[in-house]
């Protein structure tokens, strides 16, 4: 598994900038993410930056004043080299969308279109790919809206809400109050698998409330069954009970945890990968343990359904392809919306 964060994007766009056409004037963002990569390498080219319906309409994003100002003051449909930019491509069927749109409504244009990660060197209609990053892989402007989620263990606290402070920490009215009114952090768009925390089991009512009221769909909920904060913290098994779950009670292919310590900690005593939110680091396992060799025999079952070659993940690519080249863009979104919508049903009960 590979995961990239936001700095792990900026530096890839950086190193990757000797690639780049020399003379690009305009730089164009893909949505959503690529809106994200496309910033980024306008900033560090100091070129002005739009997306492809702002490029369409004669837009640009409204810019500071140490900017260029005869570039962004004019026209961008006048510009004489243009990059078109993606986050990421896996068949690059995006990439293909925008470039016949692009080029059949603007055919004077010089467009480049360039990709951050590839699955390979290349791949049909990227002219450019700085990074190659294969699959299975996760970005941290992705991670909460990944069909991988239903894959995933993730914990509560430091990930989908704040944790409390010491004040609200109290196992008493002041916690039960915390529990219903947490702030959110991460929203995640999909189902979640198995959502396991370390608060205690006599907190579920309130903590399925929260869930609820902040529309987080999951399939089952792992809390820990000890009577109080005291008991907890003498029997200190935050990380050994995230991994008991996450290694024999799931099929789980990665854990999302807050904290550094503990995701470490999960990751050795669960022999699998767990990724870090606090500090952006994926944690995985000694690939030849004894552990990390049971535990992909065990997994090898999900892993092959989630890889971009098997079969379902090549059904859904050729009907996805398909619907793109038969419907309008607001069509084509409306009906994946639907089509999560289905896909994620309201949170089950452990």
């Amino acid at each position: 598994m590979h995961y990239r964060s936001v700095a792990d994007l900026n530096d890839d766009i950086i190193s990757g900038l000797p690639l780049l056409p020399p003379d690009v004037d305009l730089v164009i963002g893909i949505p959503r993410s690529g809106l994200l990569a496309g910033t980024l390498l306008a900033l560090a080219l100091n070129v002005p930056a739009t997306d492809v319906e702002g490029f369409l309409a004669g837009r640009i994003l409204s810019t500071g004043r140490t900017r260029r100002r005869e570039l962004f003051d004019s026209d961008p449909r006048r510009a004489r080299r243009v990059l078109v930019v993606d986050d990421s491509a896996d068949t690059g069927q995006s990439v293909r969308d925008a470039r016949a749109r692009l080029t059949s409504e603007h055919p004077g244009v010089a467009f480049s279109f360039c990709v951050v990660y590839g699955t390979a060197p290349e791949c049909d209609g990227v002219d450019i790919t700085l990074k190659v990053v294969p699959q299975p892989r996760l970005f941290q402007w992705n991670v909460m809206h990944h069909n991988m989620l239903a894959r995933c263990c993730v914990d509560i606290d430091g990930v989908l809400c704040s944790d409390p402070s010491d004040d609200e920490n109290d196992d008493g009215e002041r916690y039960l109050k915390f529990l219903l009114n947490a702030p959110p952090f991460h929203t995640p768009t999909r189902r979640i698998g198995w959502l396991v925390t370390s608060r205690l089991e006599k907190y579920r009512k309130e903590t399925e409330a929260w869930l609820a009221k902040r529309g987080i769909e999951y399939g089952e909920l792992h809390m820990l069954d000890l009577p109080s904060r005291e008991a907890r913290l003498k029997a200190g098994s935050h990380g050994s009970f995230k991994a008991e779950v996450y290694s024999r009670t799931t099929g789980a292919l990665l854990f999302i945890e807050s904290e550094r310590e503990q995701a470490r900690e999960i990751c050795r005593l669960a022999g699998k990968p767990v990724l870090s939110l606090g500090s952006q680091e994926l944690f995985t396992p000694e690939p030849l343990s004894p552990l990390a060799l049971a535990q992909r025999v065990r997994t090898l079952p999900a892993r092959y359904r989630a890889e971009p070659g098997s079969p379902t993940s090549l059904a859904r690519q050729v009907v996805g392809s398909a619907l793109r080249s038969t419907v309008s863009p607001k069509v084509y979104d409306a009906l994946r919306t639907l089509s999560r919508r289905g896909q994620a049903r309201p949170g089950g009960r452990a």
